[in-house]
């Protein structure tokens, strides 16, 4: 009962919100409809000749109401930037020339030109929220409430107030509000918010689970390992919201360069206006002060300083919807110019994690026994033994599914570098690397000695019995990331890695990469990528884990960290983050900044082109004060289409 209840509460909210949502949009768009809907009445009226009387201050006063609702807003605009020392922006010269145009009785034309600017500064608005929020959308996972277990029973609270280390309690549909360990047995989530993956994820108990994650199943526990503040949803929303902040160079450029080009556009206005006078024989002030407000009203630039950041919010809403998370336009267009990819492998084209890759046993190991029932056995005797380890690779072995009953290891103790030494079923047993056969009297087939992955030597009663081989799995994607960071025109791919330098060259001769180098430190990584990058024209792009490769995603062009669920160290460092964990995304995301590019620098070809040939005509005297609202605003509204295609775009 209750939690119908509750559903019914959070259906009525929605509804609600749904609701002013609505009434707050149509307030938004009601000054607009109302100017429109006066304007056409009065032109009719002008056309028709309806009412005789629709003459003089009486047709003054109708067009001013027409225009007070949208001019009243852009000239207030206006004067607070006046005031605020900014003489020369598109309000201004928008007041200027709606208002001239009423001087000098033009006054349907004034009201049109200030109700399509208007118009269009709601259509801007309207495509600079939608891209805001298509970059925000995975990551607005902000959750309202935490259930915090105090006094025997769970209590909802703020999650900003939780404390590390309390106890919370998430329903089914619930969103995770910190980052925590899982407490109960198993749960299933939806990390969305974070990875961008819809895709389920099973998680068991002790692990990791992030704020911002939805609980798919079963009611769950959490113990809280992080403030609200510093989890990871928080933290990364944050860098989304400042992502706005950086701007390309392209933008700053035409910042800067509206800045000046409008005092002058101005000045030239007023000298349009009185300087053939001393030309002009048959001068006629009214003409030449009306050629000028449609000069104005030509050379506003608003397709300019609108159309363009909208572009960048296109191209960082559509990578947020594709997992990958730029933290500024900048990084949009460095991705562009790329043509060196470095990569790392450990936990960037392979998984991080270690799994038996091949068990061989020696032919004549248990002999009464079929080869699967052999392997099976053997495995058993060597898991017995790795059970008294803590090492990596002893992990990896214990999760080998061997049926049959489990063997007990005995007496077992550790030789410093080699291995392991023990009893199992009476037998003595050694397992490690070769020294420790070496050292034991053992022989070892020579095949060994060429294999480049890990490698586990098992020896029972003083005889090779046989041995696995330990490596780290490619991620699925791993081909598929090389091949199309070569279709997206990259010259050069390398590979440079901590592990092993002949594991190295062997993912890198899989993979098909150019060059790889193995065995480095994060200092010899970092000398290698600032060697590459005082290379002529050479851009350089690192892909990695965003831990141990902090200093390289640092010093290279574009730093691009692996996995961003829950790596401090990728938000922190790294230009971009590639939250679904996936190296192809890096691809994309050349591809996306691509794309933007090319249709930012379409919206300037276009504003510039259009405008120039328009401010010719205006200059003298071929255009109308309606052919200067279209290369105004009609070429804002063409911008901004152009801009929106980003959004819409899927890429593969």
């Amino acid at each position: 009962m209750k939690k119908k209840k509750l559903q019914l509460r959070e259906l009525k909210g929605k509804q609600s919100s749904v609701i002013s949502a609505s009434e707050k949009k149509f307030k938004t768009y009601l000054p607009a409809i109302f100017s429109f809907v006066m304007l056409i009445v009065g032109i009719a009226i002008d056309y028709f000749d309806a009412f005789p009387s629709f003459q003089g201050w009486v047709r003054i006063v109708w067009y001013t109401v027409a225009y007070i609702p949208v001019g009243f807003p852009v000239i207030k605009e206006g004067w607070e930037s006046i005031k605020n020392g900014d003489f020369f922006t598109e309000f201004f010269l928008m007041s200027i020339a709606t208002l001239g145009a009423f001087a000098i009785g033009e006054y349907p034309e004034g009201v049109a030109v200030m109700l399509f600017y208007a118009v269009g500064e709601l259509f801007q608005n309207a495509a600079v929220n939608r891209a805001k929020g298509n970059i925000k959308a995975l990551l607005d996972a902000r959750p309202d409430e935490a259930l915090v277990y105090k006094n025997g029973d769970f209590v909802s609270v703020n999650p900003e107030t939780v404390e590390i280390g309390e106890k919370i309690q998430v329903r089914v549909g619930e969103k995770i509000p910190l980052d925590g360990v899982l407490l109960s047995e198993k749960a299933s989530l939806n990390t969305a918010a974070i990875t961008g993956e819809s895709k389920p994820y099973t998680i068991i108990q002790n692990e990791k689970v992030f704020a911002g994650s939805i609980n798919l199943d079963g009611v769950i526990k959490v113990e809280t390992t992080k403030e609200f503040k510093d989890s990871s949803i928080a933290r990364i929303l944050e860098m989304v919201q400042n992502a706005t902040a950086r701007k390309s160079k392209t933008e700053l450029f035409i910042r800067k360069f509206a800045r000046i080009y409008t005092p002058i556009v101005v000045f030239l206005a007023i000298g349009l206006t009185l300087l053939p006078y001393f030309f002009v024989d048959e001068y006629v002030f009214r003409d030449w002060l009306y050629r000028a407000l449609i000069f104005l009203v030509i050379s506003c630039p608003c397709a300019l300083v609108i159309s363009i950041p909208l572009g960048y919010f296109g191209g960082l809403g559509a990578a947020s919807r594709n997992g990958i998370l730029f933290k500024g336009a900048s990084f949009l267009d460095a991705m562009t110019k790329v043509n060196t990819v470095v990569m790392d492998k450990t936990g960037t084209v392979t998984k991080g994690v270690l799994k038996i890759k091949e068990v061989v046993t020696k032919n004549n190991f248990a002999p009464a026994l079929s080869a699967v029932e052999g392997e099976v056995e053997f495995m058993q005797y060597l898991m017995a033994m790795e059970e008294q380890s803590t090492h990596p690779i002893a992990k990896a072995i214990l999760e080998y599914k061997a049926e049959g009953a489990d063997f007990k290891a005995s007496e077992v103790y550790e030789v410093a570098g080699k291995g392991l030494k023990g009893i199992v079923n009476h037998k003595e047993v050694l397992v490690g690397n070769k020294a420790l056969m070496t050292s034991n009297n053992v022989d070892v087939p020579p095949e060994t000695d060429v294999i480049v992955e890990s490698i586990v030597i098992v020896a029972i009663d003083g005889k090779f019995a046989g041995y696995v081989t330990i490596a780290d799995e490619l991620k699925e994607d791993a081909y598929h990331t090389i091949q199309q960071i070569r279709e997206a025109g990259i010259a050069k791919i390398i590979m440079l890695s901590g592990d092993k330098d002949s594991i190295t060259q062997q993912v890198a001769k899989e993979l098909n990469i150019d060059w790889a180098k193995g065995g480095l430190l994060p200092e010899d990584k970092l000398n290698e990528v600032e060697k590459l990058k005082t290379q002529p024209d050479t851009t350089v792009a690192f892909m990695g884990d965003g831990i141990n490769d902090a200093p390289v995603l640092a010093a290279s062009d574009v730093g691009i960290a692996m996995g961003g669920l829950g790596s401090d160290v990728a938000i922190e460092t790294a230009d971009v983050i590639i939250q679904t964990d996936q190296p192809s995304r890096m691809a994309r995301g050349i591809q996306i900044g691509r794309s933007t590019r090319r249709i930012v620098w379409q919206n300037i070809g276009l504003a510039f082109g259009v405008k120039g040939i328009f401010l010719v005509l205006g200059a003298i005297g071929l255009a109308t004060m309606w052919e200067a609202v279209f290369a105004d605003v009609g070429v804002s509204f063409v911008a901004i289409l152009n801009a929106i295609r980003l959004q819409k775009m899927n890429w593969k």
